[in-house]
């Protein structure tokens, strides 16, 4: 298996659905978004439209993170999916220096944010609920929701078609731009649509990482 994801940017309205489910899935800290959308202005009034842009690690083949990090808590998994193990990680920051996506995020803020008098805020909400879940001074990122798909193949579900094993990203997308599956199966959800739509793009081409999320439109 090698999972993947195409992302329709034609069908994407902007609205940031999938950025709250993944916060909701991963409970990840308040500064940290693993699937942010980025909004930019294309053209010249009174032409000028929004488009969007929704974004996520990559999973590379020949992922940057992985070479960069001099502890080994960025791992490849088997199926492609990458990893980073908060148990492994020293907080060195250099695979976030490394990846070109800027998907990679270290956690810092749990204990509120410094004032100028040397007095700190009560940490948010949401920082507090990823403490439960993130180690502090570690590094974080998308998953691909790994831990659905891994339940979905350990109790009979199809990663892509079945949604309790597919990404929540994709799942809770309404214009339904994210395609989800196993780039090795050519019957797969993923598969069949770059058919269809025919070949896909990668962000930032000339960083050759082989990234396996990939857009049409």
């Amino acid at each position: 298996m090698r999972w993947g994801m195409v992302i329709d940017t034609a069908r994407c309205v902007g609205c940031h659905a999938c950025t709250i489910a993944c916060k909701a899935e991963n409970e990840s800290p308040a500064d940290a978004f693993y699937a942010p959308v980025v909004e930019y202005e294309v053209g010249t009034y009174p032409e000028a439209h929004t488009e969007y842009l929704p974004s996520l690690c990559n999973h590379c083949e020949d992922a940057p993170c992985i070479t960069a990090c001099p502890s080994g808590a960025l791992k490849r998994r088997d199926d492609g999916i990458v990893l980073a193990d908060e148990d492994v990680c020293i907080g060195s920051r250099a695979c976030m220096n490394a990846c070109p996506y800027g998907a990679i995020h270290l956690f810092t803020g749990a204990e509120g944010e410094m004032l100028a008098d040397g007095t700190r805020t009560l940490p948010t909400v949401q920082d507090r609920v990823a403490r439960e879940r993130h180690q502090v001074g570690t590094v974080s990122k998308c998953t691909y929701c790994a831990h659905r798909i891994d339940f979905g193949l350990e109790n009979g579900l199809t990663p892509g078609i079945d949604p309790l094993a597919t990404p929540a990203c994709v799942v809770t997308c309404p214009a339904e731009c994210r395609i989800f599956g196993d780039l090795e199966d050519d019957t797969s959800p993923i598969s069949l649509y770059l058919e269809r739509r025919g070949p896909s793009e990668v962000l930032r081409p000339d960083a050759e990482t082989g990234a396996h999320t990939s857009y049409v439109g």
